[in-house]
Formats: structure tokens, sequence, C-alpha cells
């Protein structure tokens, strides 16, 4: 008898044990789960961009995951220019070749590495600093064609995103 009192007892006891840990699953996963990316997040995970309508000299904004991506068609003296920096003189080197996987197309992150600003530099009425890039009006940072700092407290370059041509005039980002 004594040994159908232990068979029951572990039962119960096994029993018990799976239902409270079903409970603290239930209870948590909602905690777990508003961690993950919200719908509006996810949807921009990817975008594409179709460089056939920005001209050379022009510039675009696009949104993507809640940031500011700057795509500029440069022309063909703004990456010679950009190709004479020499790397020595830059505060964060970094070749232009590097940075842009066509020469004509540059695609950046339009956060200033400082402060988390967006520099001017985008439309044609905007300053763009002495370096004909971008220019951070809150503490002055400079930056080139290449989105490379120059000048002013931004310790790096602008970041270049994760990106890949899906043909000759779509570029996906992300």
């Amino acid at each position: 008898m004594n040994n159908k009192n232990t068979s029951r007892r572990d039962f119960l006891i096994t029993t018990t044990n799976a239902f409270g840990i079903v409970g603290v699953a239930c209870f948590a996963w909602p905690f777990i789960d508003q961690m993950n990316p919200a719908a509006d997040m996810l949807a921009l995970a990817k975008v594409d961009c179709d460089l056939s309508k920005i001209t050379a000299g022009q510039s675009a904004t696009l949104i993507w995951r809640g940031k500011p991506i700057f795509v500029r068609h440069r022309t063909a003296q703004e990456i010679e220019k950009a190709n004479l920096v020499k790397l020595a003189d830059l505060p964060d080197p970094e070749d232009d070749s590097s940075r842009a996987q066509r020469p004509e197309y540059l695609i950046v992150v339009g956060i200033c590495t400082h402060l988390g600003c967006v520099p001017l530099g985008q439309n044609p009425n905007e300053p763009k600093g002495e370096y004909e890039g971008w220019f951070c009006p809150c503490h002055g940072s400079q930056y080139d064609t290449s989105g490379r700092i120059r000048k002013g407290p931004a310790p790096t370059n602008l970041p270049v995103p994760k990106y890949r041509y899906v043909s000759d005039t779509v570029v996906r980002i992300g």
C-alpha cells in the first residue's frame, strides 16, 4: 500500500509541476513577446530605392528602420574629389571605394555620429560645409562627398548600411 501512495504522490507532484511550468510560461509570454520588433518596423526591414529617379548631383532621403538614409548620385567631380583625399588626413580613415559599391551612388545612414542629429546637405539650398558633403549645425561636424568626417567633434564617418543591387537601377537596403 505504501507503493500505491508513493506512486499517487509522484503523479500529483509531477502534474502540479507541469501545470506550474505551463502557468509561468503563459504568464511570461506577453513580456517576452513585447520585445519583438513592431509590425511597422518589420515592414521597413528592407527598403527598395529606384536610382533611375535620382539624377547626377541630386540626393534622396529614405526611411529605413526609423532612420534617414541618404542616397546621393555623385557627379564625376565629387567622386574624383573623394578619391584624391589622403587617408592620413582623415580622423576616421576609410577609402571611398570601400564606402560605395558603385562609385556614382553613395548610400549612408543620415545620422551624425556625434550626438545623433540629422545633418544638412540633402537639399540644394542647405549648407553642405567646406567639403560639399553634409553639415551638422548642432556642433559643426562636416562630412565630405563620401560621408567621411572631415571636421568637427563627430568621431566616425556616416555609417554605410547593408545594401545590394537587385537590378541595374534598384538598390535594396537592409
